[in-house]
């Protein structure tokens, strides 16, 4: 995905601070929250988000430590939609 359609989905209101599920291209689907720390537009730029994946989530709300985010590159995503109330957990 380029990074217009990943900006479009997430300045959705729903969406907005809302566990998503990511569809890759080559990899197994995982779902998490997309984070936006200091280097957020630089990312984005980019075409690269951080995303705390559902197994840090309640961690990340606790501590705030972006250390429990990794980075993607969107060219990655097939495609995003809401989570669904079974989270998708990528091994």
């Amino acid at each position: 995905m380029n990074t217009e359609e990943i900006v479009k989905f997430l300045s959705r209101g729903e969406n907005n601070g809302k566990e998503i599920r990511i569809d890759f291209k080559k990899r197994v689907a995982m779902s998490g929250l997309f984070i936006k720390g200091n280097d957020y537009a630089d990312l984005e730029s980019k075409n690269f988000w951080r995303i705390v994946s559902h197994k840090n989530i309640d961690q990340w709300k606790l501590s705030g430590d972006l250390d429990l985010a990794k980075i993607f590159s969107g060219a990655e995503f097939q495609r995003l939609r809401l989570a669904q109330a079974e989270p998708v957990v990528g091994k």
